[in-house]
C-alpha cells in the first residue's frame, strides 16, 4: 500500500466529524478515531511499513505508551525485528509494580512509538520516566501529528518528532477523494 492510498484508507476508516471533547478538555469538530485504523490488520501493517521506513537506524529498542501505543508498536516490531517494552501511565500497583514490561530499557537506544500526538504532555512524562531507569531516548515516531505545537514542546526536551502524516496530509484526502 502506497504513502497515498493509506493516507487515504485512515481518512475514510477513522475520520469523524461531530462534538468531540479531546484529552485536554478542548471541544473540536474533527477526530480521528486511532482504534479503527489500529484494529484493522491491513491499515495497521500499512502504518508499521511507514514507521520501519523512518525508524532511526541506531534504535535498540521500541517503546509504546498505553493504550494506542502498543498495537503501532508491537506491528513495528514485528516487521523491524526490534524488541519492545510497553509503558504504562503509571506503574502497576500490584504483580511486578512496573512502568515498562519487556525489554529491558537501561543503556539502550530507545524510539518512542504513538499513535496520534496532539499534545506531547503524557510522551514527555513517560520519556523522563524511561529516561530516568537509563533510557537514551531522542527520536518520537508516530502516525499523525495533529498538532505543529507538538513538535517545539518536544524539542525542549531533546526530543524529534517524525510522522508518518500531519493531520493535513490525513484531510488532504477528503479535498482529493
Amino acid at each position: 500500500m502506497s504513502k497515498k492510498e493509506l493516507a487515504k484508507s485512515i481518512y475514510e476508516k477513522s475520520y469523524m466529524t461531530g462534538k468531540f471533547s479531546m484529552q485536554s478538555g478542548k471541544a473540536t469538530k474533527e477526530y480521528f478515531d486511532k482504534y479503527l485504523f489500529e484494529s484493522d490488520p491491513e491499515l495497521l501493517m500499512g502504518i508499521a511499513t511507514q514507521l520501519k521506513e523512518l525508524l532511526p537506524e541506531n534504535t535498540e529498542i521500541l517503546a509504546g505508551i498505553d493504550m494506542g501505543g502498543i498495537p503501532v508498536v508491537t506491528a513495528l516490531s514485528i516487521l523491524s525485528g526490534k524488541k519492545v517494552t510497553y509503558v504504562r501511565k503509571s506503574a502497576n500497583e500490584f504483580g511486578s509494580y512496573k512502568l515498562a514490561e519487556g525489554a529491558d530499557v537501561k543503556g539502550k537506544r530507545v524510539c518512542m512509538i504513538e499513535d496520534v500526538v496532539i499534545r506531547s504532555s503524557q510522551i514527555i512524562e513517560t520519556v523522563k520516566k524511561l529516561r530516568n531507569r537509563g533510557a537514551l531516548i531522542d527520536t518520537v515516531l508516530c502516525v499523525i501529528a495533529r498538532n505543529e505545537n507538538a513538535k517545539l514542546l518536544l524539542a525542549h526536551e531533546q526530543l524529534t518528532l517524525i510522522s508518518v502524516f500531519t493531520q493535513e496530509d490525513i484531510l488532504r484526502e477528503r479535498v482529493e477523494k
